[in-house]
């Protein structure tokens, strides 16, 4: 017989389950193949359980992006910190990785999961939302060496954005685009934002 009453402390355990299996799920298998069924029996709760936690799937893919954000610190440290590898290629292999985020252990929205979740989000949780993306982007850019700043923020967050999006849309979301060339699409405007960056840094060099 299934459980029906649950404690506050239970609840807390279930809702923090429901988000780490989520996000090993999507960063495995892509969010747009990850379904709600999927998530909550291998929580071991029902349906209707789960929705008393998070009314849809894409209030859920909002706590799994917030979780895995100290994740992709860790993991740009460790590649900064690698000596094998040097400032290019260590940012390289990161912006790599968050393309091409189901090999990585990383999830990454399409265009369309994107708008869903816009859309799902109040104008609080739009400003969090907003607050956390750039406090993780900024942190990104001193981990990189590069100083953070608002304009610095901002363009880093669309640059790497565009480059995660572009590749999950090509062919279905951006249709006229070339599919045979998308990598190459990717590995041109991955070298375009470590020029960028390789720039920015000269430039705080130049102004130490």
């Amino acid at each position: 017989m299934p459980k029906v009453s649950y404690s506050q402390a239970e609840r807390q355990q279930i809702r923090q389950d429901l988000i780490v299996t989520g996000l090993a799920l999507m960063a495995k298998q892509g969010i747009q193949h990850t379904t709600v069924e999927q998530i909550y029996k291998k929580v071991g709760i029902s349906r209707s359980f789960f929705y008393t936690f998070f009314p849809t799937k894409e209030d859920l893919i909002v706590e799994t992006l917030y979780l895995q954000q100290p994740r992709i610190l860790r993991y740009a440290r460790q590649l900064m910190d690698d000596p094998a590898l040097d400032w290019r290629s260590a940012l390289t292999r990161f912006l790599h990785s968050c393309c091409y985020g189901e090999q990585h252990g990383i999830a990454v929205l399409t265009i369309e999961q994107q708008q869903l979740i816009f859309r799902r989000l109040t104008p609080e949780s739009y400003r969090v939302f907003r607050e956390k993306q750039a406090r993780l982007f900024g942190q990104l850019l001193d981990i990189f060496g590069v100083k953070p700043s608002p304009p610095r923020i901002s363009l880093f967050t669309n640059l790497c954005l565009t480059v995660m999006i572009v590749r999950r849309a090509i062919p279905e979301s951006l249709p006229l685009f070339v599919p045979e060339a998308a990598d190459a699409t990717v590995a041109a405007q991955i070298r375009t934002i470590v020029d960028c960056l390789a720039s920015l840094r000269d430039e705080d060099a130049c102004n130490a």
